[in-house]
């Protein structure tokens, strides 16, 4: 007899796997449980007769539509038997991570990133999972996740999305023995924008690994002037300037992860670094130690290894168990603004002003500038645009 396909019945729920040690693939496409026969040789549940199960019986992608729940568990294991929600997984840690309140009305996952090509799939059925888990009361909120954000994809030298076929494949194991994990990383997150497509540039990852070569150079060179107690002269200055700079920077780094636009503030510690390295002989050296203390707890997020071992030389207590840096608003505070002098919406000249400057001061001066001036022409000014601490728009 063969009664074809037969489900187990619910008594007989839930199947359990056996002990596997090793889960490589078995090279046909099927899953790895199909190598065990002493599992998969069964009897039929129905006529008793010999019976294969199924070792196909989700995609792999399954447990990916739901995994996020998953963190919630804790210590406990999920208990499918259970009829009450609350004993179902650790209800208390739920509520507290997918709590309505805290997270808008519709509650979730703060923030979700993952690649565009996953939308067909993965998107859909997490939600489609999400509101499956919800009407059997089993989630304290209706929707998954409350933002979404889509990385681009790193592209080919040739511009192309990699693969073997076009020949444009980066290995990222021969990146990194070349270059180190850190250069990697940072260089992928200062291509551009996240969301953006951006093209792999070789020569792009050698100017971050010769920044991070200009950290590793400047730490071994402050942790010998620590032993060094020789004197020397400090520009009050300069030590002004570099704190303020240092301070501005602790404020952009911030503000830019929170954002996820670690390509501007990678930029940002690059601007930081030039101005230590240049002004370090005018600095003290509590101060010179301070600053790239500082400078290095903002790298930490982008190159945590180098960053890890820098940190090291100066501090036994480990670097992640740091407070994140903390900025003055008085120090944040630009001394002097550039504004961009617009005519008709084109640029004809920049103008640098104290930051105390007033909005009639600023057009008075701006219409004072000879290169502004000449686009004018005693022409009449129908409008005048004033954006405080960025531009100048005269419409003639």
């Amino acid at each position: 007899m063969n009664p074809g396909w037969v489900a187990l019945s619910e008594k007989d729920l839930p199947l359990t796997l056996p002990e596997v040690k090793y889960y490589e693939p078995t090279g046909t496409g099927e899953s790895p449980l199909a190598n065990i026969d002493s599992w998969v040789q069964t009897k039929c549940p129905k006529c008793g007769g010999s019976a294969n199960r199924e070792t196909n019986t989700m995609p792999g992608w399954a447990g990916s539509c739901w995994y996020y729940l998953a963190f919630a568990l804790g210590k406990k294991q999920l208990n499918l038997k259970a009829k009450n929600a609350k004993k179902f997984w650790d209800w208390k840690i739920l509520k507290y991570w997918f709590n309505p309140v805290a997270h808008q009305k519709s509650g979730g996952v703060d923030f979700y990133v993952g690649g565009i090509e996953h939308a067909a799939r993965h998107l859909i059925y997490a939600r489609f999972w999400h509101k499956f888990l919800y009407d059997l009361g089993l989630v304290p909120n209706k929707e998954p996740f409350v933002k979404l954000l889509n990385q681009g994809l790193i592209l080919g030298p040739d511009n192309e999305k990699m693969s073997k076929s076009r020949g444009n494949v980066v290995n990222p194991d021969e990146v990194i023995e070349k270059y180190g994990a850190d250069s990697l990383r940072m260089y992928e997150m200062f291509m551009g924008p996240l969301e953006m497509p951006k093209p792999w540039d070789t020569n792009g990852i050698i100017g971050v690994y010769r920044f991070l070569s200009r950290v590793w150079l400047l730490a071994e060179e402050m942790s010998k002037r620590q032993q060094n107690k020789s004197a020397k002269a400090i520009n009050k200055k300069t030590e002004k300037s570099v704190k303020q700079l240092l301070h501005q920077t602790i404020k952009k780094v911030t503000e830019d992860i929170e954002a996820m636009q670690f390509n501007t503030a990678i930029a940002g510690l690059m601007e930081f670094l030039n101005s230590l390295t240049s002004n370090k002989n005018e600095l003290s050296k509590k101060s010179t130690e301070t600053y790239l203390k500082t400078f290095i707890l903002l790298l930490y997020p982008f190159a945590p290894y180098l960053s890890s071992e820098v940190w090291s030389k100066f501090s036994r207590v480990r670097i992640e168990l740091q407070a994140w840096p903390k900025y003055s608003r008085d120090l944040v505070k630009a001394e002097k603004i550039v504004y961009a002098v617009q005519v008709n919406g084109k640029l004809r000249d920049t103008l640098t002003v104290p930051a105390s400057s007033t909005q009639a001061e600023v057009i008075k001066k701006a219409l004072a500038s000879d290169k502004a001036a000449k686009w004018l022409d005693k022409r009449k000014i129908k409008k005048t645009i004033f954006v405080k601490d960025k531009i100048i728009n005269f419409v003639i």
